[in-house]
């Protein structure tokens, strides 16, 4: 779509064509690909979602397939509309559309925060494998560290919000009301 969008109101949101709820998961992966493959190739796809979060990696996956639909069929407009909560996944699912295209209902709250890993490093044996596993954890976490920013930064393209704000709010689980998301650009408009 050009960036010269149009606004959409209620009406548009009547029917949507995808609608997800729940942990963001494989299950609810194979669901969203099921309905965006029948999904008009043409016009307006409401994609509507409320979710307390869950996979990142599946969001990811959900968001490609956005990215590469909207570049496959030119003449659809893929827009996203967020339901009662938009946690985690949620917003990096978000991120993939771009911010003419996002919408969230009345009273939605939205929640950004860094990624969490969980992980118990066990040392046994000769030093040297020691110091790899340390690495491997390393670059784990590194390698992690630049996807997240990766979508935090087409999160806030566009927006008022900064990376250096964004990385201070995110360890702490930054929420956002509806109205706060449009009033700084994350969003489109409130339905």
């Amino acid at each position: 779509m050009s960036m010269q969008a149009p606004l959409l109101g209620p009406r548009d949101f009547e029917y949507p064509a995808i609608m997800l709820s729940g942990y963001v998961d494989h299950g609810m992966y194979l669901h969203f690909r099921n309905c965006l493959s029948s999904a008009p190739q043409q016009g307006l796809v409401v994609v509507e979602i409320a979710t307390l979060g869950g996979d990142p990696e599946i969001a990811r996956m959900m968001g490609e397939d956005i990215r590469f639909h909207s570049d496959l069929y030119p003449d659809r407009r893929l827009v996203f509309l967020g339901k009662t909560a938009v946690y985690s996944a949620g917003a990096t699912f978000m991120s993939f559309f771009a911010a003419e295209n996002r919408y969230l209902a009345r009273g939605t709250r939205l929640m950004i925060h860094e990624r969490i890993i969980t992980r118990d490093i066990h040392l046994e044996g000769p030093l040297s494998t020691c110091i790899a596993s340390l690495k491997a954890t390393l670059h784990e976490i590194e390698a992690s560290i630049s996807i997240q920013n990766e979508g935090f930064a087409n999160l806030i393209l566009g927006s008022q919000v900064s990376m250096e704000e964004l990385l201070n709010r995110a360890p702490e689980n930054w929420y956002l009301e509806a109205s706060e998301a449009q009033a700084l650009g994350l969003i489109a408009a409130v339905i």
